[in-house]
């Protein structure tokens, strides 16, 4: 009842503004204790994914808090893990305003942000005074203004610079947001950038003494066959997790709608079919040790569920989140635990 009176309120306003405002009001919630009273600690529900514990299988996916400022603010409504990021080597902007787009009438939302960000050193400082029980993701990109052919050097930059501050790290090349990121995902620039980060990853290892997994998140819009091959480069490479799936460039859902035609990656609940057929085929390709964590469309438990019967191990909410509030968290872990 609180969020969705807070959503009324919220969706009046400018989308971008309204998504820097929530997150403040979360961090407020959250310093003054309201959050737990508001929003009381789910019972554990340990998964063990890519050698993690994970508290529960519901996750925030990257994008929401592209700077790390508010991870013990989401980690405290219950999120079994916090996904930050995209972040890039050096600071950016992003792309010109307006850049999010709210379609309520299919809960959905386009963006097209384009990875700004403060840069990984801001980032970094924020991950270091965060205190959480929750599982850290950290989602890595390239700097729009680094050449496609180069990008490899953009995420080496990257995963050194967060490794040792991360839980996992999650190599993005399917946001359709920056010029010929989704090219990263075939051939041999997807196996010279798995094979550069894996060797990267080794010497890290070696120099902390710790291994973080590393996932890839792939696009909704592959091909059979593009799945397929994907499969065999995270197989070949030994990628610890794929996360199934960013926006799609579809408006299948929203023909019509407000916004409908606006630039950017869809997310919400018209990619939900496009996203759980795209985990149903990696779950055909990939083996059993290679786990598939699901996100796209996702509004209520049910969704999860489906989610997971499709072949993933653990899902991640963020579009539902806008819509459903912090209670979707709670109602997917109860669903999850009711169907055991």
């Amino acid at each position: 009842m609180f969020y969705q009176l807070m959503r009324k309120i919220m969706f009046q306003l400018d989308a971008e503004k309204a998504h820097h405002l929530g997150l403040k009001g979360l961090n407020v919630l959250e310093m003054t204790g309201l959050s737990s009273l508001l929003y009381p600690t789910p019972p554990a529900t340990p998964v063990k994914v890519m050698g993690l514990t994970f508290p529960n299988p519901v996750g925030l996916a990257a994008g929401l808090d592209k700077n790390g400022d508010y991870i013990e603010a989401l980690a405290s409504i219950g999120f079994g893990s916090v996904e930050i990021g995209t972040v890039t080597p050096r600071p950016q902007d992003g792309n010109p305003k307006p850049r999010l787009f709210r379609l309520p009438e299919a809960e959905a939302i386009i963006n097209r942000m384009g990875f700004n960000n403060f840069g990984v050193d801001h980032f970094i400082e924020q991950v270091k005074i965060a205190q959480t029980d929750a599982i850290v993701g950290i989602n890595i990109g390239k700097n729009i203004d680094t050449p496609v052919e180069n990008a490899v050097d953009d995420y080496l930059i990257g995963l050194n610079k967060v490794y040792s501050h991360a839980d996992y790290v999650t190599i993005n090349i399917s946001s359709p947001n920056t010029p010929g990121l989704r090219t990263l995902q075939f051939g041999e620039s997807l196996n010279e950038l798995l094979n550069a980060l894996k060797e990267e990853q080794a010497k890290l290892q070696q120099h902390h003494g710790r291994y973080v997994p590393m996932a890839v998140k792939v696009a909704p819009d592959l091909e059979s066959s593009e799945v397929e091959e994907l499969s065999q480069a995270f197989s070949k490479f030994e990628i610890d997790a794929v996360i199934a799936t960013n926006t799609t460039m579809s408006r299948e859902g929203v023909d019509g709608l407000q916004y409908a035609n606006e630039a950017g990656g869809l997310s919400g609940r018209p990619v939900f079919e496009k996203s759980t057929e795209i985990v149903r085929q990696f779950k055909q390709h990939l083996s059993e040790n290679l786990p598939i964590i699901a996100a796209g469309g996702i509004m209520s438990g049910d969704d999860a569920i489906k989610k997971l019967d499709s072949g993933a191990s653990l899902v991640q909410i963020y579009s539902g989140f806008i819509y459903q509030g912090p209670k979707l968290v709670q109602d997917i872990i109860k669903t999850i635990e009711e169907r055991k």
